[in-house]
């Protein structure tokens, strides 16, 4: 069924509340905004009870016996307050122009900091364009603006918002920040033509989709997108995992950049897409088993599928 289009009323509401949020989290001190989003992740986890049993379910599949139940809840619980902290900081630099220095302004163009993420610039650049990609994990939304920081020019897949508004006021200022968004709906074509132009992608593939290849996923099979896969066997680009992680107590983050992974020269396609596939996973597992409390737990990743569609390209 297709979903209902919101009326130009509620867009508004949409856009003016957002706009009010905005002023609010911008006044404001990140540790404030932080602790008021660790409150507000308390009140998701108890009122959304939905969320809060797929986000358990989740983490008990993912870590079975080895995590107590206490466990399980806290960081469930710190899981719901990293989703919101993530949209608050998004906050704080998205509308700073341009986004690189705002990052630098914050203190996060430190020498470390840099020297970590020049090893992905090191890979674009010898590469010829990599396909990077990151779980649901810290605070993705920084690596684009990290990525400017550093000097690779990066296409960003993005699912259009339901609010026009809204979508004008993201999309026009990360475009003015050098951003390249590519709509997420039929981006196969238009990702090769980028690769096939010396840029870099940028993914987050860590979601169920029912076009999807069934790999393996802390243990438990879960439908992924073979699309890095494959551009990464079509282009001879490797792909990357990458990832910014909050650092507890310091008000800092932590890069994730992993080695290159590679196409080999296995003549069966679909054993290839499979195997790069599962080892982008277990990259992306390797940075979730650090700080899995920053993770997107509330998202069903194990989601099951009647008949699942078949990744046509």
């Amino acid at each position: 069924m297709a979903r209902q289009k919101k009326s130009q009323e509620l867009q508004t509401i949409e856009y003016m509340a957002a706009i009010a949020v905005i002023f609010l989290v911008r006044s404001l001190p990140v540790a404030i905004v932080r602790a008021i989003c660790a409150f507000l992740g308390n009140a998701v986890y108890l009122l959304l009870a939905k969320r809060r049993n797929i986000a358990l379910l989740n983490l008990r599949s993912a870590f079975g016996k080895a995590k107590e139940d206490r466990e399980i809840k806290r960081i469930a619980r710190r899981s719901c307050a990293s989703f919101l902290a993530t949209a608050a900081e998004l906050v704080k630099f998205h509308f700073e122009a341009p986004g690189a220095d705002a990052l630098k302004r914050k203190g996060y163009g430190t020498a470390e900091f840099k020297t970590l993420f020049q090893k992905a610039k090191k890979i674009h650049d010898e590469s010829r364009g990599c396909i990077f990609v990151t779980p649901h994990i810290g605070n993705w939304e920084l690596l684009p603006y990290v990525s400017s920081l550093v000097g690779i020019p990066v296409a960003i897949v993005a699912r259009p918002l339901d609010n026009k508004y809204l979508e004008k006021l993201i999309y026009d200022n990360r475009t003015a920040n050098g951003q390249v968004i590519v709509p997420k709906k039929n981006a196969f074509f238009t990702l090769q033509s980028i690769l096939r132009q010396g840029r870099s992608i940028a993914m987050l593939p860590d979601q169920a989709t029912n076009r999807g290849v069934s790999v393996n996923f802390f243990g438990n099979k879960a439908t992924t997108t073979p699309i890095p896969a494959i551009l990464a066997i079509m282009y001879k680009r490797p792909i990357v995992v990458v990832a910014c992680c909050r650092r507890t107590g310091t008000g800092r983050f932590e890069g994730f950049v992993s080695d290159p992974i590679w196409a080999g020269p296995n003549p069966n396609e679909r054993e290839e897409i499979l195997r790069l596939t599962e080892a982008m996973n277990r990259q992306m597992e390797a940075i979730i088993h650090k700080y899995p409390e920053q993770y997107l737990w509330m998202h069903n990743r194990w989601k099951q599928y009647g008949r699942k569609k078949e990744f046509l390209y």
